[in-house]
């Protein structure tokens, strides 16, 4: 987001001195900035802080701070935001503010191990091959994947790191990844430094070694290797915001609202179909611009069902590093925690994103004032953020926590896990398959909580206590609809129309002259309608109209007194 190391504020009018072009100089100065960087980074005054939010559906707001604006553009964003009024100062793209000596290893101070490998930015190729190193030298914990490829054909890559490493098991899954804005890099390398801090450190550390063997942690240290290398494979200087596509990643994704509704870029895709093979309890994504926690929503002002954990976690995450920093270091906002919108709102964001339709608790974490940071400063941010990183991971087993199952095959179900008076917008969390293991972190308290899945009878347990920091674990067993009913039970389909509209036909495969008996329950086994009926020779089409009963699954239950038959019945 944001740089405040634009206090050479003279250095931006002597390069740009906009407010003294005339309209067809600046067009020409526009037109030189897009050729090269493919965007445009500027600032305008506004008289208040909700007119940001009509102006972040046209252009990428980057910073909202005492009626300023700060926000990218490509071309097309441009054109549209200049029919508005604003008197607004192009800026130095932040990915060419330094010199490229700054951002290389010889600028690095030269003090043991860690200086010589983390206190550089890599090529694109030294990432990949780094990448496959930590793979290779570590096969019992690390696991490299691929996520997809870029627009242009980088590859975006994770790690997962695990005890178990090629094995499924019941444990949560955890996403950490950086810079989707591919200028802001302070979280590209401190990532890769994270990676090799928990494998060296497995069986070493009793912390990392209790993390790795209880959490399938995955991480993904470069998100826009386009933006990043968008000035060659062999440097970060020239880094820029966007895709090659001139997209801003952060603001592709579908959003609650609603209102964001594509092109995705190839890279969004990918992401979005990566966190459907996965089950991310928690993840977070790192920026730079700006040093806060900023914790959903961005997109809404209401606050989520879970805003005092969040608060929780987001205060423990700042104070951690306010231990490790000097004064000043993480102080936006409240202290270094803010609620998104309560910044300002963007839409198309993957934090909302992932919170919303994938029910994964994402943050965005901004980890320097400078985007694209002095290699000399790289190793002071990780021994800032070093100890918050692990402490934001541990979270994801704090809570509540277990494995549900079927009552009488002990099989793994794919349950929905929801607390009554509490869950809303989606907070709500599924036990994955093929496990059944669940989490769901949360804030301290007694909770009364619903477990349920298609076929189903509902458990609630009553008074689930959590408390801060501790995990209660809870397995859970549900009993299907069916049990009990006698072998004879015959699945078949029977109902015509389904779906339907509350009226449908029942057809049996048998005739005769007897009685039947046909039941239609809902999923937690009520009985909505029951008939006994006199099933004539010849005749086997029987109507049942369900009435005003709510749209849902329900079960069909008919007895012949020689077999029993079961559907299910779809109201729409």
């Amino acid at each position: 987001m944001f740089s405040k190391y634009f206090g050479f504020i003279v250095l931006i009018f002597a390069f740009f001195p906009t407010c003294l072009y005339s309209q067809n100089d600046q067009q020409k100065l526009s037109d030189s900035i897009f050729n090269k960087w493919g965007e445009i980074y500027f600032k305008f005054t506004v008289p208040s802080k909700y007119e940001v939010d009509s102006l972040t559906r046209i252009i990428s707001i980057d910073n909202y701070e005492n009626n300023e604006v700060f926000a990218y553009a490509n071309r097309e964003q441009f054109k549209k935001f200049s029919k508005y009024p604003y008197k607004l100062t192009i800026l130095p793209n932040p990915g060419g503010l330094l010199k490229e000596s700054d951002l290389s290893p010889e600028s690095s101070p030269k003090k043991g191990r860690a200086a010589t490998l983390w206190n550089f930015y890599p090529t694109y190729q030294q990432y990949v091959d780094t990448m496959l190193y930590f793979a290779l030298t570590y096969p019992n914990i690390c696991k490299l994947d691929t996520i997809g490829t870029t627009v242009q054909n980088r590859l975006l890559l994770a790690l997962k790191i695990s005890d178990n490493v090629n094995v499924e098991e019941g444990e949560a899954e955890f996403l950490y990844t950086s810079s989707i804005h591919g200028d802001e890099t302070t979280g590209y390398v401190l990532m890769l430094h994270l990676i090799d801090s928990l494998l060296t450190g497995y069986e070493v550390s009793p912390r990392i070694t209790d993390i790795v063997n209880n959490t399938e942690i995955y991480i993904n240290p470069l998100a826009n290797p386009d933006g990043t290398y968008h000035g060659g494979n062999n440097t970060v200087y020239g880094a820029v915001r966007e895709n090659a596509n001139g997209y801003d990643l952060n603001r592709n994704y579908p959003d609650p609202t609603g209102s964001n509704t594509g092109p995705r870029q190839k890279e969004t895709l990918a992401f979005m179909s990566y966190a459907g093979d996965h089950h991310f309890v928690m993840a977070a994504n790192f920026h730079g611009g700006a040093e806060v926690f900023n914790y959903p929503w961005d997109c809404w002002y209401k606050l989520t069902a879970d805003d005092d954990w969040w608060y929780y976690t987001g205060r423990e995450y700042a104070d951690t590093v306010h231990d490790y920093s000097p004064p000043g270091y993480f102080t936006l906002m409240d202290n270094g925690v803010t609620n998104g919108a309560a910044w300002y709102v963007i839409y198309g964001g993957r934090q909302d994103y992932m919170n919303y339709f994938r029910h994964c608790r994402e943050v965005t974490i901004e980890l320097s004032n400078t985007k694209l940071l002095p290699v000399n400063k790289l190793l002071f941010h990780w021994n800032y953020n070093y100890h918050s990183f692990l402490n934001y991971l541990e979270q994801v087993n704090y809570g509540f926590q277990g494995i549900v199952t079927d009552t009488v095959t002990g099989e793994p179900i794919q349950a929905k896990v929801y607390i009554s008076g509490h869950d809303l917008d989606s907070s709500w969390v599924w036990s994955k398959l093929p496990s059944g293991f669940y989490a769901r972190p949360i804030f301290e308290g007694n909770y009364n909580v619903t477990f349920s899945a298609t076929g189903y009878f509902s458990k609630t347990i009553n008074n689930v206590s959590v408390s801060n920091l501790g995990t209660t674990h809870l397995d859970i067993q549900l009993r299907p609809v069916t049990y009990g009913i006698p072998a004879k039970v015959t699945r078949v389909a029977m109902v015509f129309p389904n779906p339907n509209t509350g009226k449908f036909q029942i057809s049996l495969p048998e005739t005769g002259d007897n009685q039947i008996e046909a039941v239609v329950s809902n999923l937690i086994g009520e009985t909505i309608i029951k008939k006994r009926i006199t099933l004539i020779r010849g005749q086997n089409g029987i109507i049942i109209d369900m009435g005003q009963q709510s749209p849902g699954l329900y079960m069909l239950h008919v007895d012949t007194g020689k077999n029993i038959y079961v559907d299910k019945i779809l109201r729409q």
